[in-house]
């Protein structure tokens, strides 16, 4: 199916937001692009909050998503189960609301990641490295965790080891943040250096599989994946971060992330990164709780929020559309507010991939992992 511009079914029928520019109708624009070639895993999502947990099994449902991995702290995992049954699984999360970050970063993580195991089945950990982690621990006071191979690291993927569990990584971040957000180089490092310590960490726990989350930090540079991958077999990555990874898979030729795509099936997983609270369930008044809940502020808005996210992947992976992401792209004014106001979006290039690639992508690659039940 091939559409252009901002030529989808149902444009127009609304009001757009930052999720919806177009005032689609997610509902429509699902049942127009018809069931996936398999039932979809979504291998990393941030699923919390039962009523909002429940809004997302509405928008999952919808776009053909059966099973479901998520982060959220060892407190609310009870929750999560409550509302969404056998079809979610829990990756090891550390609690970053603990007002004693190092402890819940260090040790108490050993006792989380024990936790998740034994309590919920739990068959991978993660490992959040962003270089905003620098921020929680300036100068000296993080070197034990602000490095892959540092002490504490170590130490969390052993324990993951022995329990025959995989290692879930968030490295480096966007291009664009580190054009702006992360230019003092001093404090955050360039943005390949965030890649030594995972290297290191790959050749020594080669035994470990290694997840890799929003395509290893790196969609902005096809051939330098194309050299971690090749140097490190026990590695995968997964597609979450929709904006992001609409955003630079959109400036590649399609032809070339597909050859990426094809070379590396198998260890390309997909994912999502959704993120839901019930925080976005009611009206902010201006002042919400975190950033994250000024992002919807009813059940129809945080709909829409989570439902854009996989019509954006779905179009992306199954059609051959080319024209403008439905979802608003702030990154683009960070970079060049001159140009760009935060309500702009990239270019959403569809790369219509073969039916086989799909079921790969979507299902295949994350039951052979492992990691899925």
């Amino acid at each position: 199916m091939e559409t252009r511009g901002t030529s989808f079914a149902t444009a127009g029928r609304g009001v757009g937001r930052a999720s919806n520019r177009f005032a689609l109708d997610y509902r429509a624009e699902a049942a127009a692009l018809g069931g996936p070639v398999c039932p979809i895993i979504d291998f990393h999502t941030h699923v919390n909050g039962p009523r909002a947990a429940r809004v997302w099994l509405e928008a999952a449902e919808a776009f053909g998503i059966d099973r479901v991995l998520t982060m959220v702290r060892r407190a609310d995992a009870p929750v999560v189960r409550a509302a969404l049954g056998d079809r979610v699984g829990f990756i090891a999360f550390p609690d970053f609301r603990n007002p004693d970050r190092g402890h819940a970063m260090r040790a108490g993580f050993l006792d989380d990641i024990r936790a998740f195991r034994d309590e919920h089945g739990a068959r991978m950990i993660k490992l959040w490295n962003a270089p905003r982690l620098r921020e929680y621990f300036p100068e000296a006071t993080g070197l034990d965790l602000i490095e892959f191979d540092g002490e504490w690291r170590v130490r969390q993927v052993e324990l993951a080891e022995r329990l025959g569990m995989g290692v879930m990584v968030h490295v480096a971040d966007p291009d664009t943040w580190f054009a702006s957000r992360y230019a003092d180089v001093s404090t955050y490092g360039r943005k390949r250096d965030h890649y030594r310590g995972l290297e290191a960490m790959l050749e020594r726990f080669r035994g470990v599989k290694w997840f890799a989350a929003h395509m290893a930090g790196m969609p902005e540079n096809l051939d330098f994946l194309d050299g971690v991958l090749e140097r490190h077999p026990n590695l995968h990555v997964d597609t979450s971060a929709t904006k992001w990874i609409v955003r630079e898979l959109g400036r590649h030729p399609a032809a070339r992330t597909q050859r990426f795509l094809s070379r590396w099936a198998g260890r390309v997983i997909f994912g999502s990164d959704i993120v839901t609270t019930d925080e976005h369930l009611v009206p902010t008044n201006g002042g919400a709780a975190s950033p994250m809940g000024e992002l919807a502020d009813s059940e129809e808005s945080a709909f829409d929020l989570y439902a854009s996210r996989y019509f954006a992947l779905r179009t992306m992976f199954e059609r051959s559309h080319e024209g403008e992401s439905p979802i608003a792209d702030p990154d683009l004014a960070m970079v060049d507010p001159a140009r760009h106001g935060p309500l702009d979006a990239p270019t959403l290039r569809g790369l219509n991939l073969a039916p086989e690639m799909l079921r790969t992508l979507y299902r295949d690659a994350a039951i052979a992992s492992g990691m899925v039940e």
